[in-house]
């Protein structure tokens, strides 16, 4: 399982210096990217480096999870409840359904929801410094953990186990 990180930097240049400490450390390219204000992330940073702004596929995964949990143990009762006669396709037929259902009620919520690095350093953000998030399993992010610090960002107090990336 891979666990993330968060630098913060000054500058882009400061930023592109963090990122490159990360790669030489034995980070892939894939699993650096840049969290900064709208108007730099236009700008200045390209695509491929931005991460999601959202909590859409968090969210989309809870809701299959409490969805599908609410949909079996509403169909285990109706096939308990002899007068509806619903087999047990049936009730696998309604934790699908209900697993849907909150899939789609999820991603919309989590689509309107800032993800967590984003509403945990709203102020560093805010304030225009630029956010390096490193993902990596634990002996590859012990390499580059010190080698992104030494290149002056600052690490801040967030590390997260994810399993999206």
């Amino acid at each position: 399982m891979k666990s993330r990180c968060v630098f913060s930097t000054p500058d882009l240049a400061a930023a592109r210096a963090a990122m490159e400490a990360a790669l030489r450390a034995g980070i892939p390219d894939n699993d650096i990217s840049l969290i900064a204000r709208d108007d730099i992330e236009h700008d200045d940073i390209p695509d491929h480096l931005m991460t999601g702004r959202t909590d859409f596929y968090p969210a989309a995964l809870r809701g299959v999870a409490c969805g599908g949990g609410t949909g079996v143990v509403l169909g285990l009762v109706a096939v308990a409840i002899p007068p509806l006669g619903v087999t047990l396709a049936g009730a696998g037929a309604i934790a699908v359904a209900a697993a849907a259902m909150g899939c789609w009620t999820g991603a919309l919520v989590g689509s309107e929801v800032p993800d967590v690095i984003h509403r945990k350093f709203k102020a560093e953000i805010a304030a225009g410094r630029i956010l390096v998030v490193i993902d990596g399993n634990k002996e590859r992010l012990s390499l580059a953990e010190p080698a992104v610090e030494s290149t002056g960002a600052t690490h801040l107090p967030f590390h997260a186990h994810t399993m999206l990336t």
